[in-house]
């Protein structure tokens, strides 16, 4: 057969080389299928499968809850990162667990003694007017009234109280918690109004629909629920400090699916010894040991009892361990190395860091991941933590490795010391920077979704069960590039050019 298998390249070495993403290219197969026959489906765990093999990072410029529930929609799921005090980091997932597509769980609310002021303030931050009001002024109480923009457009007097002019609960129509939105729907129809509340048997306020967010909501067939409350599935990072087994209890407690155990080196006695608890003490929970890159570590975790495994030390964008500390391993070959051994024992490997397009997830994909974790390529959309700015006229979002200084400084140095050892001088293993506007997950994902599909069909693969398959049997080839073929594989030749992703 034309060209090398995985074997030949990874292990038949007599270069020693290890290969990044770019070094690999993989040979076009014969096309037998349509487009959207390709089933991209895959595990997380030994326990978990995701319709899309996508998971967000657990950096604090990355995933917290809304980047967690949009990413649950399209098929795959978020890791709540843990510079959170634990109270937060527990609030952040039940949040996700709330979530119901079309619901507003969570709206700003006010009291009948607040002001018209208050009302403008409002507007002029979150963008919107309509505003439940309920006797205390939070969600959860008696919902009193309605504020919209019709009823503030005459109000001239900004201390103005709110029960003057609100409309009162008498004229206002109703969801009763537990309604669909399809139900909804017909009654804001009938209504004619542009809010729904949704209330309890005590009329206390537990939602809002909103006429706009229910024609921009959709179904998301494909989205990753759990099997008993179909609620939408969330993972969250901890450490293997000791005061992390009372964080873990806390987002047990509040739902997580999968406790993602967070340290840039995992092959420590401090890992070992906070996975062996965590299965003992919540066996129905998985938990993802990492980051390996070498089977010996792998082994190491997976007597441990981890239901999955997390690939990559050092690649990311923002990561700076290799420079720093001598130590990682180039990204293809360490989730080929890994991936290959993890098999043997049914762990589902995760390739952490390294991809910048579409190519280099089907890459991660046909060297063995089951999955891959993105943390640049989420970071300037919509979900993503932070606000917008512009720098020479572009559009950007902040992004930082959690291993840098400003990170650390926030909590995430439990991710480089794992001991209860504060270290005198903080030691970066990653930078901060800048990255720019993606727009929304809405439309990046089937975007990311489609471009794997479009890889593997070239390769010849109809499934990633059956990519894996191929490439242990020797059916899947690659080759390796010359610095010179990786240039020509890109953009090259023009004066100018306009790179639109979608």
């Amino acid at each position: 057969m034309d060209r090398f298998t995985a074997l030949e390249i990874f292990h038949k070495n007599p270069a020693r080389v290890a290969y990044t993403y770019d070094d690999l290219i993989v040979m076009p197969g014969h096309i037998d299928f349509g487009l959207n026959d390709v089933d991209i489906s895959s595990q997380l765990t030994r326990n978990i499968t995701l319709q899309a093999p996508f998971v967000s990072s657990p950096m604090d410029t990355v995933t917290e809850s809304n980047m967690a529930i949009m990413m649950a929609l399209q098929g795959g799921i978020g890791i709540i990162h843990s510079n959170f005090t634990t109270e937060e980091q527990a609030a952040q997932v039940a949040k996700v667990k709330r979530f119901k597509n079309g619901f507003i769980t969570e709206p700003v609310c006010l009291s009948p003694e607040h002001t018209a002021e208050d009302v403008f303030r409002i507007k002029s931050e979150q963008g919107y007017s309509g505003i439940p009001i309920t006797d205390s002024g939070k969600m959860g109480g008696k919902l009193m009234g309605i504020i919209s923009n019709r009823d503030t457009s005459f109000i001239e007097d900004p201390t103005s109280k709110i029960k003057d002019f609100m409309t009162p609960r008498s004229a206002l129509s109703v969801g009763k918690d537990g309604v669909s939105l399809e139900e909804a729907n017909e009654i804001l129809k009938a209504s004619k109004k542009g809010k729904l509340p949704v209330v309890n048997e005590e009329d206390e306020l537990v939602a809002l629909i909103s006429r706009t967010d229910l024609q921009k909501n959709r179904d998301y067939p494909r989205a990753s629920k759990d099997k008993e409350n179909k609620q939408l599935l969330v993972g969250a990072a901890i450490g293997t400090r000791p005061e992390d087994r009372e964080r873990a209890a806390a987002l047990v407690e509040a739902g997580v699916d999968v406790l993602v155990v967070d340290s840039s080196q995992g092959d420590s006695i401090y890992q070992l010894d906070i996975v062996k608890y965590l299965k003992e003490t919540h066996p129905s929970v998985d938990v993802i040991g990492g980051n390996v890159v070498t089977p010996i570590q792998a082994l190491h975790l997976i007597e441990a009892g981890v239901d999955g495994l997390r690939v990559g030390m050092g690649i990311g964008s923002i990561c700076t361990t290799q420079e720093v500390c001598a130590v990682g391993r180039a990204q293809a070959s360490a989730v080929y190395h890994v991936a290959k051994f993890a098999r043997k024992y049914g762990i589902p490997i995760l390739a952490d860091g390294g991809i910048k397009s579409t190519g280099h997830i089907t890459k991660a994909l046909c060297c063995g991941a089951s999955c891959v974790m993105m943390g640049s390529m989420l970071a300037g959309t919509d979900e993503a933590p932070g606000e917008y700015f512009y720098q020479d006229g572009v559009r950007l979002k902040r992004y930082r490795g959690m291993g840098s200084l400003e990170a650390m400084s926030q909590g995430s140095e439990k991710r480089y010391v794992w001991d209860e050892a504060v270290a005198a001088i903080k030691v970066a293993q990653g930078v901060s920077g800048a990255v720019q506007d993606k727009g929304t997950l809405r439309r990046y994902v089937p975007y990311l979704v489609q471009g794997v599909r479009h890889g593997l069909q070239d390769a010849g693969m109809n499934s990633l069960e059956g990519t894996w398959k191929s490439l242990y049997e020797g059916k899947l080839r690659f080759e390796i590039r010359s610095p010179a073929a990786q240039k020509e594989g890109g953009v090259h030749g023009l004066h100018s050019y306009e790179k639109r992703l979608y």
